[in-house]
């Protein structure tokens, strides 16, 4: 009897802590996938005198975000950008949008730089997005919409290309779903564990506009598979692989900025 105890015990041991493990990437979600950097309030960020700081008010929380005016653009890129960093890190590429005679707008999600409050869910997130986007369009009827994602916010930028149908849509880097990235990483994850789903594979295929899908060949986090998935879902979609690209450095190579500029410039 003795024995059957502790053979039940060695059993149940590793199963106890794979099930604390599940619970604890239940309740950690949000610090394993958002893992943005504060900025003080008072931080002032390097950027030229036609880009103006916003915030935008939210239910729990205020958004920070930076918009680059010109006197006279063709339209406004909307750019959602990666799951780190900050504004402070990512709005890094004003000239290359002034060159293209293109308005620049952007915000950090909640808990990253300036942005109060944190992200609860994926409808909560959602509903930031669409909320930032409200503030902003007036500004741009009658002018060219580009919805931009890139990582996590590619699918971000998917749901909400669903909604406006813009003139073009730029995934960067793009995922499947954060359910199929998870299977990827972390095969022992159960899918359903996951309370981020954001299935970019569900969503494209309703988006009736140009889409332009962009990766890395070199991309180990979100392999290239991802956007081939993709491009073959959507008849819209247009796939730019640059071969000698991970998944951080796609902004240092010309294929991807004279594509960019290519699509800009086709609107």
């Amino acid at each position: 009897m003795r024995a059957m105890k502790l053979a039940l015990l060695v059993l149940a041991l590793p199963l106890a802590l794979y099930l604390a493990l599940l619970a604890l990437l239940w309740w950690g979600q949000e610090r394993l996938i958002f893992q943005g950097t504060p900025l003080p309030p008072n931080f002032r960020f390097d950027v030229g005198p036609d880009v103006h700081e916003r915030f935008i008010d939210v239910p729990g929380g205020r958004l920070s975000a930076l918009h680059l005016q010109l006197p006279a653009p063709k339209g406004v890129v909307f750019f959602l950008h990666g799951n780190a960093g900050n504004l402070a890190s990512w709005f890094v590429n004003a000239d290359y949008y002034r060159r293209a005679n293109f308005d620049l707008f952007m915000i950090d999600y909640r808990g990253y730089g300036k942005s109060s409050g944190r992200v609860e869910s994926q409808a909560q997130l959602e509903a930031d997005v669409r909320a930032a986007w409200a503030a902003v369009a007036p500004r741009y009827t009658g002018r060219r919409i580009v919805i931009y994602g890139r990582s996590l916010g590619s699918g971000l930028a998917a749901g909400l290309a669903v909604e406006l149908q813009p003139d073009l849509t730029v995934l960067v880097s793009p995922y499947t779903s954060f359910g199929a990235l998870a299977r990827e990483h972390y095969r022992w994850v159960p899918a359903a564990l996951l309370r981020y789903p954001l299935a970019t594979d569900q969503l494209l295929p309703r988006v009736n506009s140009p889409v332009l899908l962009v990766h890395g060949g070199r991309d180990t986090l979100i392999p290239p598979s991802h956007s081939q998935r993709l491009a073959a879902l959507s008849p819209q979609a247009r796939l730019l692989l640059v071969p000698e690209a991970g998944h951080n450095d796609l902004q240092d190579f010309k294929l991807y900025l004279d594509g960019l500029r290519a699509a800009l410039d086709g609107l």
